[in-house]
């Protein structure tokens, strides 16, 4: 078994990664290829499903072609996703009804300001540990039964399925054959019961969402089922594992215990702090969710969200115009001693946790005659590492203690300047694995998990192999200065 390898696919939102990874977690191939995002108006974002689908057999591809090795070579595949972005298709055909909705997508604020109005987000934290925001799946399904006669009609003949994007790229490569998500990715729809670990009756009725459309959902490591009529792959290749984007991220960090914790930084930032064998429930505006433990098995964290992070790097490339690539940033922000003042909140679809003010919007401040292209970058990069903080912040409230150290992945955190920046602000150490795509990592690491690629906790753990850690250099009173520079910044914001 430990001669092959395992692919492990990271659908994200702005693209998808393909993994080949050996029995030691060596990556023996990675491929790549661009999702297209549409924003037909000002706050929505939507997805292509066959887009989703044909990225995923590209990066397959180029996987492949990298490694130079045939499809034969791969033992088991395991799927990560974003989480909340939502698709309706037909059961009979398998044609989407409408594009997907994108996690980013604001276009429900409005109802999700009536249910908080008529006091329904206390039920809604109770029951799925979240909280009433257009970040959600329930009120993007119920926007597109509400918009799309099609959808109406199908869910009246039984024939409408709805999934978030792991269960519909599931449907794809078994060709219709399997329904169904993870626990890691069904909790995030605002439908399905935390504790209780099913669809919610009283949730389901509240946003309009029939039962006959709903996934069957399985364990995050184990069967799923095989791939058929989805190239370059081979028929009868077993899918057997699955998680959303940051709890498999967790899991590639080798955070499975109450305690650990680790931070993403892609699209948004994404930290997730691991409470064990039962959930938390958040006084510090965080989200309590499910996470996986040792061997895969149903678990819970603590989750803060900051909606842009890497996304805010992207508004400097292409929309001023400020840099070329993300690579260029690093020595951008070095040229300079300081921001001169300068401060991004990058609000650009709201604030995600602790805040959660999806009508908040962006803010760039302390602009002087002074002010250069450099000192804009090195703001935009130090709001990654001051959201992050406040997220730490929140964290260490809820959990009565502070953060020792943090694991972090994604792809900004081949910044080194970025890197030191945040163990700077926290004041505690900032690890960096090895294989920085975790997210994909933690995918495979299931899949092989679940397939019995490996067998034991030791050989998971031997697969995560740290880089390099970051320690802090500034002064408690650097620390103080500069959070009480962000959070005054926040403050006119939310204002």
């Amino acid at each position: 078994m430990t001669a092959g390898l395992v692919l492990a696919i990271d659908a994200g939102t702005t693209g998808t990664t393909a993994l080949l990874l050996s029995h030691t977690g060596r990556v023996v191939g990675r491929g790549y290829a661009e999702l297209p995002q549409h924003f037909p108006r000002p706050g929505w974002v939507e997805h292509d499903p066959e887009d989703l689908v044909t990225t995923v057999q590209r990066a397959v591809r180029a996987a492949l072609a990298a490694a130079r090795v045939p499809a034969s070579r791969v033992r088991c595949i395991g799927i990560t996703n974003q989480r909340e972005t939502s698709l309706l298709w037909d059961r009979t055909t398998s044609e989407p009804v409408a594009r997907a909705i994108v996690w980013q997508d604001r276009r429900t604020s409005d109802r999700c300001a009536e249910l908080k109005r008529r006091g329904r987000e206390p039920l809604l934290r109770r029951r799925t540990g979240l909280v009433a925001d257009p970040y959600f799946s329930a009120t993007k399904i119920e926007w597109l039964l509400a918009h799309e006669p099609r959808a109406r009609r199908l869910a009246r003949q039984g024939r409408l399925a709805f999934g978030t994007v792991d269960s519909w790229l599931l449907w794809r490569m078994t060709r219709g054959a399997v329904h169904a998500p993870d626990p890691t990715n069904a909790p995030r729809t605002l439908l399905f019961g935390l504790r209780r670990r099913r669809w919610d009756p009283e949730l389901l009725a509240l946003f309009g969402v029939p039962a006959s459309a709903l996934p069957e959902v399985r364990a995050s490591a184990g069967t799923f089922g095989a791939t058929r009529g989805f190239r370059p792959l081979p028929d009868g290749l077993p899918i057997t594992g699955i998680a959303g984007d940051q709890q498999a991220a967790l899991f590639g960090q080798g955070c499975v215990r109450a305690g650990q914790s680790k931070n993403t930084y892609g699209t948004g930032c994404f930290l997730l702090l691991h409470t064990g064998a039962h959930p938390v429930a958040s006084r510090a505006g965080l989200l309590t969710t499910v996470a996986c433990g040792p061997r895969g098995e149903a678990a819970y964290a603590l989750e803060g969200s900051v909606f842009v992070a890497g996304a805010a790097v992207q508004w400097l490339r292409d929309g001023l115009g400020l840099i070329g690539s993300a690579r260029e940033t690093e020595a951008l922000a070095r040229s300079v001693p300081d921001s001169a003042g300068v401060v991004l909140v990058p609000a650009f679809a709201g604030l995600g946790a602790p805040h959660w003010r999806a009508d908040a919007r962006g803010a760039l401040s302390g602009l002087t005659r002074g002010v250069t292209r450099a000192h804009v970058v090195r703001a935009t990069l130090e709001s990654l590492a001051f959201q992050s903080m406040d997220l730490v912040d929140a964290m260490a409230r809820d959990a009565g203690s502070r953060l020792r150290a943090l694991q972090v992945d994604g792809g900004a955190t081949q910044n080194d300047w970025l890197m030191q920046t945040q163990a700077d602000l926290l004041g505690v150490p900032v690890r960096r694995p090895r294989v920085i795509e975790t997210t994909a990592l933690g995918a495979g690491l299931l899949a092989g998990l679940g397939s019995g690629f490996w067998r034991s906790a030791r050989e998971l753990d031997a697969a995560r192999v740290l880089d390099r850690q970051f320690t802090p250099r500034r002064t408690p009173a650097w620390r103080r200065s500069e959070r009480a520079r962000w959070r005054d910044a926040v403050r006119r914001v939310l204002a």
